[in-house]
């Protein structure tokens, strides 16, 4: 699937589109509709649930959206958080100067500064993609978006440019508030503001997006997990050095890559996560190594999550496992003058944070791209059951009194447990199609041997399920128990 067609699909369902689009949208900007609402909140309800919910250790918190500067410059943000900028000196069009090389073929490091840019640009002859104009030369464009804030906006603020801040200016209230032990979990999942150059394809790249991230905070020196149940999973694991993709147990990553168990489990539970739980399978997902100028500079570890996506054109970012040492609340401890170090079995120190950070914009789509398939004429978007917005759809044979009245039976037994729609259009097989489209498990027809009293099958519905389209008569009185045991209840 193209991203051109992907969106039109997104669109023409109900998943997803751009933001005020009866105004002609903008670039980076989307809303969810009923579906992709539905499909979002799902993917963050498994996610929750598997990382977080799972360890008695990681708690939800919620910051907020709006941060003041004074933590951002402690950050880093002020003064890192930026992209390399060009712009067409003719038509006065900017890019993102990675971007616009990358799409002439030219490889760029993550850390190129603006004089090497320059130099790739000139040496490689590279012009305005639209009207062939000079390009002006490169500059840092910082990508936060500021606010001003009280009635004379003397006060100058940022709107988040990522989760994890809120982590970290909470972590010592959560930490007195609970029982003052390591490890400890705070589980964001919110909105991201970052003004990109040129937003594209899609979901990928946004100016509002959704993250879900967890930081650990821990004692390196103390901190293992028990990694006996994972100890046989392999992993794809693409080297920083040479960029050969090696299937590796956690040992083997361990002596490989030198990193510490702690880490190395995590990558095994990600994987968990993507290959078991959503279904990716296994040879579409990966970690891709960062090292050098492309690893972000307060990470001692880095690795991205990338997933096989056609759309994207291959192996793209979906999120990244990263461990940031004590940067954090160091940088922290010392732009806010408050001391942020622990005490732990009588030793003082700054915690360590390990960071889970997940793209829920891109998963979507990532999840869209990878379970949409074309089977001769029928179309069908095979989910995992779990993620699916409609887990039920009910369809009258036609419009009747007798069958209206069933089909009340069935909502009143199930509305309060699944997720239901009722569609009366249209031939029985072409609401099936449309249920295939969007990706609902389970299809309940209710006809006239539903209602007669005579008919051998009364009291009983046909139940057809998406992925085999193979059919079963069900008792309506059983039906809580048959979607429960479908679903895993």
């Amino acid at each position: 699937m193209k991203i051109d067609d992907l969106l039109s699909y997104a669109k023409s369902k109900g998943f997803f589109w751009q933001s005020a689009e009866i105004y002609g949208g903008i670039s980076g900007i989307f809303d969810y509709g009923h579906l992709g609402a539905l499909l979002k909140r799902r993917f963050e309800s498994a996610w929750l649930s598997f990382f977080v919910d799972s360890n008695e250790e990681y708690h939800l918190i919620d910051g907020s959206n709006l941060l003041p500067e004074k933590p951002l410059v402690a950050s880093g943000h002020a003064s890192r958080f930026n992209d390399i900028l060009v712009g067409c000196t003719k038509c006065k069009t900017y890019y993102r100067a990675d971007t616009l090389l990358a799409e002439n073929k030219v490889n760029v490091s993550e850390g190129m500064g603006v004089e090497e840019i320059d130099q790739l640009i000139k040496s490689h002859k590279i012009a305005c993609p639209k009207d062939s104009g000079a390009l002006s030369k490169a500059k840092a464009f910082n990508m936060m978006i500021d606010v001003n804030l009280g009635p004379e906006k003397s006060d100058k603020g940022y709107l988040r440019p990522e989760t994890a801040q809120s982590a970290y200016l909470n972590f010592f209230q959560e930490f007195n508030v609970l029982r003052k032990s390591l490890p400890m979990g705070l589980a964001i999942i919110g909105k991201a503001y970052r003004n990109e150059i040129s937003p594209r394809q899609g979901l990928f790249r946004m100016r509002e997006l959704t993250q879900a991230e967890l930081q650990i905070f821990f004692d390196p020196n103390s901190w293992n997990p028990d990694t006996s149940k994972l100890q046989k999973r392999k992993m794809n694991v693409v080297s920083y050095k040479d960029k050969k993709s090696q299937s590796l147990t956690i040992d083997e990553i361990c002596k490989q890559y030198g990193i510490p168990k702690f880490y190395a489990y995590h990558m095994a539970l990600v994987d968990m996560f993507y290959t078991d739980l959503i279904g990716i399978p296994k040879e579409k997902f990966r970690f891709m190594e960062k090292g050098g100028e492309e690893k972000a500079f307060y990470n001692k570890i880095h690795m991205d999550i990338e997933i096989d996506v056609e759309s994207w054109g291959g192996f793209r970012e979906v999120g990244g496992l990263h461990y940031r040492g004590d940067y954090d609340l160091a940088s922290h401890s010392k732009g806010s003058g408050q001391e942020l170090s622990v005490t732990i079995d009588n030793k003082k120190m700054i915690p360590n944070v390990l960071e889970l950070s997940f793209g829920v914009d891109r998963n979507i789509w990532m999840i869209i791209d990878v379970f949409y398939k074309k089977e001769g004429e029928r179309s069908v978007l095979a989910l995992p059951r779990f993620l699916a917005p409609f887990q039920v759809a009910v369809f009258p044979l036609q419009k009747d009194e007798k069958l209206d009245k069933a089909v009340e039976e069935v909502q009143s037994l199930l509305k309060y447990r699944f997720k239901m729609t009722t569609d009366y259009s249209g031939s029985i097989g072409r609401r099936y199609a449309r249920m295939d489209d969007i990706g609902t498990p389970f299809c309940i027809t209710v006809d006239f041997q539903s209602v007669d009293k005579s008919a051998k099958e009364f009291g009983t519905v046909t139940v057809r399920n998406r992925d085999d389209k193979s059919q079963v008569r069900v008792k309506i009185s059983d039906l809580p128990e048959f979607f429960s045991k479908a679903y895993g209840g």
